[in-house]
């Protein structure tokens, strides 16, 4: 028996985890809003920080240096005699211009000061001349002692007040700004959310249509940024499953036109054949009826090939099959000894060249068989379907299939590699008409092309231009260049 805690479900999920499903599920354009304001929040708290210290720090050296510029005074000012005498109007005038510094003078060797009452904590080291000058707070007062070599010695107190005042009051307005930018912030995000993002909004509600309508219409494209280059990235895929929808179509309606004559007259056939073993006085003889088996026979044979071609048709609109490293002339040997098993009535001479490329093997021997098939059917008896190789260069090759047959007429020559496409002379004949079709893709598929020509006895000549190289590396290198 299993136990299982009902309430199980109900448990929260942990704190990190609603958060990030919480954030996940926000709109992009909050995400984009909220994380602007952050970063430039971020930025401005550290700029007031670093502004308010700057200013606090600044202020502070302009106090301690204003008070040792004044005790450097006062203390040069004590060496005129004059001063000694009256020490005590001096410190009044001194008082006078100074009104917010309390002074208090140690003329040399006095023990007890002239003037203001200064509490005194470590400036008795100034006095007795153990070091030169002293720098402290006290309270909200910054107190300053320094010494002369006559030994005369000035303590300085200035109320800090003011410019702590003034400190805050600049942190006050710091902050308000502060608080201000990062409003600023959000309402700039929401603003570069909106503009940054209406593309990708325009992109959205074209997917949206494609997917309601199954309509594959071009997206119109703004600009040349990077929302533009995906935009024009997805109109290059809307044409692609535009092209290959066509090509489905067609397929389907050309291969259902295609198999509707055979079937039809193979359930005739069948129908005749029916009656026949059905009836008990058959009207045909058995030199009919044999006439009737092989001709059921003969069309079940076209319809396996037709399917076997549209199967490979199909194939080969995929693009399936992995490339390789493939010998062009071990391809076309075997293609060769298949075709020769089928049609010994026909003798095929083979030029051989050792060439190498990168590409679909099996797609290769197939399109090699087709040629080879072809030009055997159209050979008369004992005709010679002539097979060469023959390298242009360090990087391609030409391949031929010659045969001895009536050739092709020069205004059907670009029609013939056209799907189902059979000439007048053709339709007598068994075939498909998608034997060539399949050719021809799978040579462009390997950056070749194919033409017709004239044989050199009237036929038809089959030319493949195919890059490559005469050695294993050279075809791999061919192949790279192929591809950039």
């Amino acid at each position: 028996m299993i136990l299982t805690n009902p309430a199980a479900e109900d448990v929260p999920l942990p704190r990190d985890n609603w958060q990030r499903s919480s954030w996940s599920k926000a709109p992009l354009r909050w995400q984009l809003a909220i994380v602007t304001a952050v970063m430039v929040a971020a930025a401005v708290s550290v700029m007031t920080i670093v502004a308010y210290w700057t200013v606090s720090t600044s202020l502070n050296r302009t106090v301690d240096s204003n008070l040792t510029t004044t005790a450097q005074s006062v203390l040069t000012r004590s060496e005129d005699p004059e001063f000694q005498k009256e020490i005590h109007r001096e410190l009044a005038v001194f008082k006078n211009y100074n009104p917010d510094i309390q002074i208090q003078f140690f003329p040399p060797g006095a023990a007890q000061g002239i003037g203001d009452d200064i509490v005194l904590v470590v400036e008795g080291q100034v006095i007795r001349g153990e070091t030169s000058m002293t720098l402290r707070n006290q309270g909200d007062e910054r107190v300053i002692a320094m010494n002369n070599p006559a030994g005369s010695t000035v303590v300085l107190s200035q109320d800090l007040g003011p410019t702590y005042t003034l400190v805050s009051s600049l942190g006050m307005v710091l902050l308000i700004i502060a608080g201000l930018g990062t409003l600023m912030a959000i309402a700039a995000g929401m603003v570069v959310s909106t503009t940054g993002l209406r593309p990708v909004t325009r992109l959205q509600r074209a997917v949206e249509h494609v997917t309601a309508t199954d309509s594959l219409e071009p997206i119109e494209v703004h600009g040349r940024d990077e929302l533009a280059q995906l935009t024009r990235s997805f109109n290059d895929m809307l044409e692609s499953l535009d092209a290959s929808r066509r090509r489905q179509t067609e397929l389907v309606a050309d291969a259902g036109h295609e198999l509707k004559t055979p079937l039809t007259s193979l359930r005739t056939n069948i129908e005749l054949l029916m009656m026949v073993s059905k009836s008990p006085t058959p009207n045909f003889s058995s030199a009919d009826l044999h006439d009737l088996e092989k001709d059921v026979i003969a069309q079940i044979d076209e319809l396996s090939t037709l399917i076997g071609d549209l199967v490979d048709l199909a194939r080969e609109d995929a693009k399936q099959g992995e490339m390789e490293l493939v010998d062009l002339e071990d391809t076309m040997a075997s293609s060769l000894e298949r075709v020769r098993r089928r049609r010994p009535d026909v003798q095929f001479t083979f030029e051989r060249a050792e060439w190498f490329l990168k590409g679909d093997s099996f797609a290769l021997g197939r399109a090699t068989v087709n040629l080879m098939d072809n030009a055997a059917k159209w050979s008369p008896p004992n005709g010679v379907v002539r097979l060469s190789m023959e390298p242009i260069n360090e990087h391609s090759i030409h391949v031929k299939v010659a045969d001895s047959g009536p050739g092709i007429p020069n205004d059907e020559r670009s029609k013939v590699f056209e799907r189902f496409y059979r000439s007048v002379q053709a339709r007598s004949m068994p075939g498909s008409g998608l034997g060539l079709s399949i050719v021809k893709q799978v040579i462009e598929r390997h950056n070749g092309t194919i033409e017709v020509r004239d044989s050199d006895d009237g036929g038809t000549l089959m030319q493949i231009t195919l890059p490559g190289g005469s050695t294993p590396e050279a075809g791999q290198a061919s192949a790279r260049i192929a591809s950039r």
